[in-house]
């Protein structure tokens, strides 16, 4: 159902749709130098080194109301924010269920009308900078997501 495509110094996630869905971005450690950092990271994928976990990044809600061509009546209006308020609730239970409070949000980079969700992800065992091992160990999060109805 899912499948990771790297791009730069993170993995694209794509449903089975073939739609991106979020985005993984491994936790690389301490990088030194700095400056070589972009150098370092590719060399790191070469030798498929080991990282222990990183960060998921999806979609959160989309509020529906901040368009500039938004427009609407009150009874709308209240119908749009019980949406969001019910999809904040699913995504409340979802982080309790999985014990997560490290979590982030934020407003999405290519949308000002959503938040995206940032997720800490540690894995099993330290796993090799490779799509198909990354992709074995943050499934099970995905597939609970979408069960969830939450990406």
């Amino acid at each position: 159902m899912w499948k990771l495509e790297l791009d730069e110094n993170y993995f694209r996630i794509f449903d089975s749709k073939k739609q991106i869905a979020g985005y993984f971005d491994p936790d690389y450690g301490e990088i030194y130098p700095p400056e070589k950092e972009t150098e370092l990271i590719e060399q790191m994928h070469k030798n498929r080194e080991k990282v222990n976990g990183g960060l998921i990044m999806v979609p959160m809600l989309k509020f529906g109301i901040f368009d500039s061509d938004y427009e609407s009546n009150i009874t709308g209006l209240q119908k749009q924010i019980d949406l969001v308020n019910e999809r904040l609730f699913n995504w409340k239970k979802f982080l309790s269920e999985i014990n997560n409070h490290a979590h982030s949000i934020r407003i999405s980079h290519t949308d000002q009308d959503m938040l995206s969700i940032t997720i800490p992800f540690k894995f099993s065992k330290p796993t090799p900078l490779d799509k198909n091992e990354i992709l074995n160990e943050i499934k099970s999060i995905l597939d609970l997501m979408h069960k969830r109805d939450l990406v």
